[in-house]
């Protein structure tokens, strides 16, 4: 977490040559790392004890508590992450100054400690980008179930604790279920349709190294056997395939990318575009009676779900987001019920 000198002295000179509403000085920058310091102190201790008792040992300690101090900072089993939504506002040296103020009101060692920069409006290439190769997972804690996570070589961990409730739903539901995860990530969702007991899983994601990821989480709960298939495929291919083969899902999960677009496979996706044909391609390889969860992080989703033909739609948000994301509306849910 070393910042040049050189760099934040430039950063300060650009400023007073050309003044930036909301710019963050250096006086005001260690103010925030003691208001963060001091609020990650109380809201540790407020979760920490509860979530143990739980067997959740990770969650969230601080997303934009204040509209001034825009980090985002994630517990994972005695590890940090800390991120933030890159801004010409702050100068190179701001996340780290709020990862070392992060790291000792928590009492935890600088290689614990992993800083993320993330962007906004971000349409093309894959959905979870790669920042580093160190190939460095732990194993971490959610309930009943077990996932590795990767806090170094990806901007996204492996695992979204906001659906952790979600994660709960499925598994009551998917007791003798044959249970598909469409656009799956890392699988987490296949392991609690496992752990709830489901006939089949299927698990579908374009990324090879998603379904491996997929596979392992898998293995670590106990639940790899000839009744759990995993299929690296674009989606729509996918629905296509399944829909002319004549197999039939009694659960599904469907968390898509809000943006994708591959020039080269000449594959591209837009949520609010596209999710209506989505959800109907769904509905064709569903049986009677089934559930199909659709989920997005879209922070400008705009759902068009008329000329669906369900019995029912029940929007599940925001009792799906647990307390410790409570602060944004991190995710919408819904259940569509055949």
């Amino acid at each position: 977490m070393v910042v040049n000198k050189f760099q934040n002295q430039k950063y300060i000179n650009d400023f007073a040559q050309e003044p930036l509403k909301g710019f963050v000085t250096p006086e005001k920058a260690k103010m925030q790392a003691e208001t963060l310091a001091n609020s990650l102190k109380k809201k540790f201790r407020h979760l920490s004890r509860r979530f143990k008792r739980e067997g959740i040992d990770c969650f969230r300690l601080y997303d934009w508590d204040s509209p001034d101090i825009r980090i985002v900072v994630d517990w994972y089993a005695g590890h940090i992450v800390v991120s933030e939504y890159e801004r010409k506002q702050t100068g190179p040296g701001y996340l780290p100054q709020m990862a070392r103020a992060a790291a000792q009101a928590l009492n935890v060692s600088k290689e614990k400690v992993h800083i993320r920069r993330r962007h906004t409006n971000v349409a093309n290439g894959p959905r979870y980008n790669k920042v580093d190769s160190r190939g460095e997972r732990i194993k971490v804690q959610e309930r009943n179930l077990k996932f590795w996570v990767n806090l170094s070589d990806f901007l996204d961990t492996g695992l979204f604790s906001d659906h952790r409730g979600t994660r709960v739903i499925i598994s009551r539901l998917a007791k003798d279920k044959d249970f598909l995860n469409l656009f799956a990530y890392t699988g987490t969702f296949t392991c609690a349709a496992a752990a709830g007991s489901a006939r089949t899983t299927a698990t579908v994601d374009r990324s090879q190294s998603y379904i491996k990821w997929a596979k392992d989480n898998m293995v670590l709960n106990g639940f790899l056997d000839k009744k759990h298939i995993f299929i690296q495929s674009d989606v729509k291919k996918y629905l296509s395939c399944a829909q002319t083969q004549g197999k039939r899902f009694s659960l599904v999960f469907v968390d898509p990318p809000s943006f994708y677009k591959n020039e080269r496979e000449g594959v591209s996706f837009d949520i609010n575009r596209d999710h209506p044909e989505l959800i109907r391609d769904v509905l064709k390889i569903v049986r009677p009676g089934s559930d199909v969860f659709f989920s997005t992080n879209h922070q400008r989703f705009e759902p068009r779900f008329n000329g669906i033909t369900v019995k029912e739609i029940n929007k599940l948000t925001p009792e799906t987001i647990p307390e410790d994301y409570r602060n944004r509306n991190v995710h919408n849910c819904w259940q569509f019920k055949i």
